[in-house]
C-alpha cells in the first residue's frame, strides 16, 4: 500500500490530485513484499525496558516517515553502503511507533513492480532491516541527482490532499481525519542537478497559506560522504531559506561520517543521538538545535 492510499485508508478521505511516475529501465529483481501490517515481531534498537510512550522517539507516531534516497552515480561504493547501514538502523525505530513502517523512494530508480499513479514508484510499508537489504540489492546507483523533481512528486499530491481536508473542515468544522504530518528524510551525498530551493519554498508558501500546523511537513537532508560543496548547499537550505523568503522553517540538515571508525572497511553504526536527529530534526525544532557527534 503506497503512502497516499495508506493515509486515505486511515481517514476515509480521497485524494484530489495524483502524479504519474516515470518508468525507468532497471534490472528486474525479485518482487519486494511489504511486511504484514500486524502479527509481526520487529527488531528495534530501542531498549525494551523503556516504554514507547517514554521514549524520545514516541513523537514519530504522529508522522508518516518517507525516505528519499539519492541513487545517482556518485553514490556507488562507500556512500551506498553507508546509506543502507543508516536505513537498516532507522527503519526498526520508526516501525516501533508506526506499524505501517516507512516508505522508501529513490531519485532515479522506480520499483519495477509499482502499479504507477499515486504509487510514485516507491517501496511502501518497509519495517525491517532485512527488507531494507532486499531493496538495496535491487537498486544500482546511476544517473543524475534530480532531488527537486522527486521531492515535488512526493509533496504535490500530499499538499493537494491536505488542502482538500482543510477545505472540508472549513465547510464542516466537525470534519475529522486528514493526512498525518509528513516527515521526509532525504539521504544524499552530492549537489542536486535541479532546483530544490524553489520546490521547498513553494511548498512552504502553500503550507503558510493553508495555516497548516508548523510541523505539518518536515524535510531532513541527511548527508553521507564528505563533499564540501554539497555540505554548503545543504546548510543554505537549512539556515537561509526561512529568512530569505519569509516562510516557515521546515528544513534541517545533518552530516554523518558513517565510514569512520567502523573497522574492516565497514560503515560505522548510527548512534542513538544521530538516529534521533535524523528521524525527527526537521519536524521537532528542539532537535534541530542539537549538534550530533
Amino acid at each position: 500500500m503506497n503512502l497516499f492510499k495508506r493515509l486515505n485508508s486511515k481517514r476515509s478521505s480521497k485524494s484530489t490530485e495524483a502524479l504519474s511516475s516515470t518508468s525507468m529501465t532497471v534490472d528486474s529483481p525479485p518482487a519486494y513484499s511489504p511486511a504484514p501490517r500486524s502479527g509481526t515481531t520487529t527488531t528495534t534498537t530501542i531498549p525494551a525496558q523503556i516504554p514507547p510512550e517514554d521514549s524520545p522517539y514516541s513523537f514519530l507516531a504522529q508522522f508518516d516517515t518517507v525516505f528519499l534516497v539519492d541513487d545517482s552515480g556518485s553514490m556507488v561504493g562507500r556512500s551506498w553502503r553507508e546509506t543502507c547501514t543508516a536505513l537498516r538502523a532507522i527503519a526498526p525505530i520508526c516501525t516501533a511507533y508506526d506499524q505501517d513502517g516507512i516508505d522508501i523512494y529513490f531519485l532515479n530508480h522506480r520499483n519495477p513492480h509499482s502499479r504507477g499513479g499515486n504509487d510514485l514508484g516507491g517501496y511502501a510499508n518497509v519495517t525491517t532491516a532485512a527488507a531494507v537489504d532486499e531493496i538495496f540489492r535491487s537498486v544500482r546507483p546511476a544517473g543524475g541527482t534530480p532531488t527537486g523533481t522527486r521531492l515535488n512528486q512526493i509533496l504535490k499530491p500530499y499538499l493537494a490532499e491536505l488542502k482538500a481536508h482543510l477545505d472540508r473542515q472549513g465547510a464542516r468544522p466537525d470534519a475529522v481525519g486528514g493526512p498525518k504530518p509528513l516527515n521526509i528524510i532525504v539521504i544524499t551525498d552530492g549537489v542536486p542537478t535541479d532546483d530544490v530551493e524553489s520546490v521547498i519554498v513553494s511548498a512552504a508558501k502553500r503550507l503558510d497559506a493553508y495555516d497548516a500546523e508548523p510541523w505539518q511537513v518536515g524535510i531532513q537532508f541527511f548527508q553521507v560522504g564528505d563533499e564540501p560543496q554539497a555540505a554548503a548547499d545543504l546548510r543554505d537550505l537549512d539556515d537561509a531559506l526561512s529568512a530569505q523568503h519569509g516562510i516557515r522553517d521546515m528544513v534541517d540538515t545533518v552530516p554523518w561520517s558513517g565510514g569512520k571508525g567502523g573497522g574492516r572497511g565497514q560503515p560505522q553504526a548510527l548512534t542513538a543521538e544521530e538516529c534521533l536527529k535524523v528521524t525527527m530534526g526537521a519536524v521537532n525544532r528542539r532537535l534541530d538545535r542539537r549538534q550530533c557527534p
